[in-house]
């Protein structure tokens, strides 16, 4: 499974990011420019989902992980975020509500 770290999500601000973690916690705070696709939704949106390669964050790590593998078996360029949006609180990065 490709995947990158907080880091390298900040680094490079020009793929898009597609947070897994459900609405409450989405509107909680997320990583800037985020588009939120539930996991408990995501079968049912594969159309909102970027034709290019895009990363994928969750709140630890292992629900995009999850993803990542499911879409990667489809054909998707996807990347999962390793820590995921904890991990980039803890690096001081901003989040957004």
């Amino acid at each position: 499974m490709n995947e990158i770290t907080v880091q390298d999500l900040h680094a490079r601000g020009d793929v898009p990011l597609i947070d897994v973690r459900e609405t409450h916690e989405f509107a909680a705070g997320h990583v800037p420019g985020a588009v939120n696709i539930p996991l408990s939704e995501i079968g049912d949106r594969l159309e909102e989902l970027p034709a290019e390669s895009f990363d994928v964050i969750c709140e630890l790590g292992g629900r995009s992980g999850r993803v990542v593998e499911a879409l990667t078996a489809r054909g998707y360029e996807a990347t999962n975020v390793a820590g995921g949006t904890s991990a980039w609180r803890n690096a001081g990065y901003d989040v957004e509500a």
